[in-house]
């Protein structure tokens, strides 16, 4: 890394002013002042005159010095210019703007791995308006999501440090599509260790690992090769219903999702009943069931007159706009 060459650079630097300084003071005998002041006239090629008048050896040794150290200077002056040149200095910049932005996230999600399983979750996070941040390894796909301002963090998920600056105590979900089951596996113990209470999905390879993923720690668990399989049997014996979901994810014009959203404590909505919170007369949303979380069943296409309460969540379809209207209805506290 450039910061690490820069560092190398001043490190035999101030060892060959060093050795300057100790040079002239040993074979000129000079005081530790004039040698400084020697040395750094020499090593900067100004093209003052000696301090004193220099000996055969002090020649010798002058000479030396201005190979060695105008060679440092040279090569350090290059990785400046490359360092601003190729853009690191911007990366630098870029990199500290981000990590403040990180600092101050709360209720985010964290995603481990960037790989084409990852970018599909990030477009997903990116659409419905989540904060997330991506941690991988790889240096050349960080490079790549920090000029797309993709909050990303260059790192191992298995340690604690790197889950850390990811701020995974604040964060409310974590998701790993790491390629291995026992990188997952390792990740959401991990995970879970650090903040037990963090909803974790994983991913698994192979169809014996789910359970062992589950023992794990992690809240759910995907496996890519069933739910591709699934897909493509639909395709075959619900086509439209396929294709109705496609034009839901894949619109450009609107962002229509189907969402849930809860009624915490305090929330206006709350005593309520639907009729009267006028949830349905929305357009652009429909309700398509209510969930009890303290029994954990679901009521669909609830009535009218069904009273709301803090036990309940909604579960919405409809444009995200609409959608976050609604949640922000359900939040807000009256004071």
């Amino acid at each position: 890394m450039i910061i690490d060459k820069l560092k190398g650079i001043s490190v035999i630097l101030a060892i060959i002013i060093m050795t300057g300084i100790l040079g002239y003071a040993m074979i000129e005998g000079w005081p530790m002042m004039d040698s400084l002041y020697m040395t750094v006239i020499t090593l900067s090629s100004v093209g003052f005159m000696e301090v004193h008048p220099l000996s055969g050896a002090g020649r010798v040794f002058t000479m030396l010095l201005i190979l060695c150290g105008s060679g440092v200077l040279i090569y350090g002056i290059s990785v400046i210019t490359a360092f601003v040149v190729e853009g690191e200095l911007t990366d630098v910049i870029r990199r500290k703007n981000m990590d403040k932005k990180i600092a101050g996230l709360r209720g985010h999600y964290i995603v481990c791995g960037a790989d084409q399983t990852s970018r599909y979750i990030m477009d997903e996070l990116s659409k419905t308006k989540k904060d997330f941040i991506v941690i991988d390894k790889d240096p050349d796909k960080i490079r790549s999501m920090m000029k797309n301002d993709i909050l990303c963090i260059e790192g191992d998920a298995t340690h604690d440090a790197v889950l850390e600056k990811a701020g995974i105590k604040r964060a409310k979900g974590f998701i790993t599509t790491l390629r291995s089951d026992a990188e997952n596996i390792f990740v959401v113990i991990t995970a879970k260790r650090l903040n037990p209470s963090l909803r974790v999905i994983s991913r698994a390879v192979e169809e014996e690992s789910e359970q062992k993923i589950r023992l794990a720690g992690a809240d759910s668990v995907v496996m890519p090769s069933y739910i591709g399989g699934l897909r493509m049997a639909s395709e075959m014996i619900r086509p439209s219903v396929v294709s109705f979901l496609d034009i839901m994810l894949r619109s450009k014009d609107a962002t229509i999702r189907v969402e849930e959203i809860d009624v915490p404590i305090g929330s206006p909505l709350s005593g309520l009943d639907l009729g009267a919170a006028g949830i349905l007369e929305m357009e652009g949303v429909s309700v398509v069931a209510l969930r009890d979380k303290a029994k954990d069943t679901y009521v669909f296409n609830p009535p009218r007159k069904t009273v709301l309460t803090e036990d309940h969540q909604l579960i919405v379809m409809g444009d995200i706009s609409m959608i976050s209207k609604i949640n922000d209805m359900a939040i807000k506290v009256t004071q």
